[in-house]
């Protein structure tokens, strides 16, 4: 099934079609529940798993509507999502994540502990899917959402504390003064990867208008000079190749050299 090859009538239909369909699984599961019989309902996983990105954004979708539509049905879903996690195949898991995304959009108290387990998981697309999830909770639910990453910061397993920082990256954007201080906390990272993309992150969090004024700021409280200068040269980079950046790449290197003790 591809999405995009259908018309804009029959594409409709299809997302009417998804929605129904996972709706009527999920309220035949809650039935289940408390005989605790509980697994992934076929037309979930039939939709979870399509190889069409589209279809599964449609199917996560849907999820997300009906868990804020049915308060009822929150325990039964957690119990369905965290079957996803796992699942054997990775689309499945990938569609789970971005259901907790849909969630914890709103609120995280209930699926934090999911996604922990999505955090440990063995393949990327995984691991990517929450990436993408914590970006979109940290703009639209970013109290919560930075309470989560503050636990895994300092996390053993590097990929983690990749993940964290890359996943809070878009509400820095905006907000850099918001996620300066888990970088500051980062300053000595010895993992490459990791190290890479803190740098990354805070070339990304200063090319909106008054962001370089609040990176600077905080660059001078840096006590890694080498961390630093490869900053530097990030920020100026990311000047040279956004055209949309509130600054021509000269002015900010100027306002780094006349600022940055």
């Amino acid at each position: 099934m591809v999405f995009y090859d259908l018309t804009k009538e029959e594409r409709s239909k299809l997302v009417k079609k998804i929605h129904e369909t996972i709706e009527k699984s999920i309220n035949e599961l809650e039935d289940r529940v408390q005989t605790k019989e509980i697994t992934i309902p076929e037309t979930i996983l039939y939709y979870a798993s399509d190889e069409d990105t589209y279809i599964r954004k449609n199917a996560y979708l849907s999820m997300g509507r009906i868990y804020w539509a049915c308060d009822n049905l929150h325990k039964t879903m957690n119990i369905l999502i965290s079957k996803m996690l796992n699942n054997e195949n990775y689309r499945v898991k990938q569609t789970a994540v971005y259901t907790l995304g849909e969630i914890g959009n709103k609120d995280t108290t209930n699926i934090m502990n999911l996604f922990e387990t999505a955090l440990n998981d063995k393949h990327h697309s995984v691991r990517n899917a929450v990436v993408g999830s914590l970006k979109q909770m940290g703009q639209m639910n970013p109290e919560q959402t930075f309470k989560f990453a503050r636990k895994y910061i300092h996390n053993d397993n590097p990929k983690i504390r990749r993940e964290i920082i890359h996943g809070i990256k878009l509400r820095g954007r905006t907000h850099p003064e918001e996620v300066l201080p888990f970088l500051m906390e980062l300053e000595n990272e010895e993992n490459k990867e990791v190290r890479a993309i803190i740098i990354h992150v805070m070339g990304q969090i200063s090319y909106k208008s008054g962001c370089l004024e609040v990176v600077v700021e905080d660059m001078n409280e840096w006590k890694n000079k080498e961390m630093q200068d490869e900053m530097v040269a990030e920020i100026i980079n990311v000047h040279k190749r956004y055209k949309f950046a509130a600054r021509t790449p000269e002015n900010a290197e100027e306002y780094i050299k006349t600022n940055l003790r």
